[in-house]
């Protein structure tokens, strides 16, 4: 029996009504009180940190379980890859006697750190039940997740390679010249550092002058994943739409 330190005062007279009825002793062991980041105790009555709303809210499974049994103990709370990763860490002499403190914004980095170390086979039904999936998947997934704070934000990353987006044109001069050297397909990791070269020696650009109106065009965001990963995903018709400053919908075959 596992619970928390206040029922320590309790355990002495229940383990003597086991006895009194002859009762095998189970073995008692108190973890201790989580607080929240105000100091006020985790309550199911007033619904604290409840799992339902962490699920809704996108958090993951597995920050979950790390924080609840590593706060409070010599170890440190880390991201895990699964409950077996965890297993060995409990460890009910490691936990302190004192109150702790289980902050919620530590929560979130935590299950922000769990996606970004997610391998692909534990993303890819999760992946495909929203509509990606098939050989893009792979190296999208490995391209996106480190810019992840919640799973559901694939989908953003998923219509910037595979949808429509609004580009942003910052220099149409630039992006007109960055059109017209687009290298033929296909395309791989090395393309995009072959183009923008070639683009950096035609225009005379560097640094955030060249690559920061590429960024809005093809993306639509200021920040991201790096676009050497993403943009053979994206496919030069795309591309080329995007840099002439159209959505970018192009219909093809993944």
């Amino acid at each position: 029996i596992v619970r928390g330190e206040d029922h320590v005062t309790n355990t002495a007279v229940q383990i003597q009504i086991f006895r009194a009825l002859a009762g095998a002793i189970p073995r008692f062991g108190h973890h201790n009180l989580l607080m929240d980041q105000h100091g006020e105790g985790l309550s199911k009555r007033t619904g604290s940190l409840s799992l339902t709303g962490l699920r809704e809210a996108g958090v993951e499974a597995l920050a979950v379980a790390s924080m609840a049994v590593l706060t409070g103990s010599s170890t440190a709370v880390q991201p895990i890859g699964s409950l077996g990763e965890l297993e060995p860490m409990l460890d009910l002499a490691h936990l302190s006697r004192a109150p702790a403190r289980f902050d919620e914004a530590e929560l979130w980095a935590l299950s922000a750190k769990t996606l970004h170390g997610m391998e692909f086979g534990a993303a890819r039904a999760r992946l495909g039940s929203r509509g990606i999936a098939g050989p893009p998947a792979e190296p999208f997934w490995l391209a996106v997740r480190g810019n992840l704070e919640r799973f559901n934000d694939v989908d953003l990353w998923w219509a910037v390679v595979a949808g429509a987006i609004q580009p942003v044109v910052e220099d149409a001069a630039l992006l007109d010249q960055a059109a017209g050297l687009l290298p033929p397909e296909p395309w791989d990791a090395s393309t995009w550092v072959a183009w923008t070269g070639a683009l950096k020696a035609a225009s005379g650009r560097k640094g955030r002058a060249l690559f920061h109106p590429l960024r809005l065009a093809l993306t639509g965001r200021d920040a991201g994943p790096e676009l050497a990963a993403l943009l053979p995903l994206m496919g030069a018709a795309t591309a080329r739409a995007r840099l002439s400053g159209s959505s970018g919908l192009i219909h093809r075959d993944p």
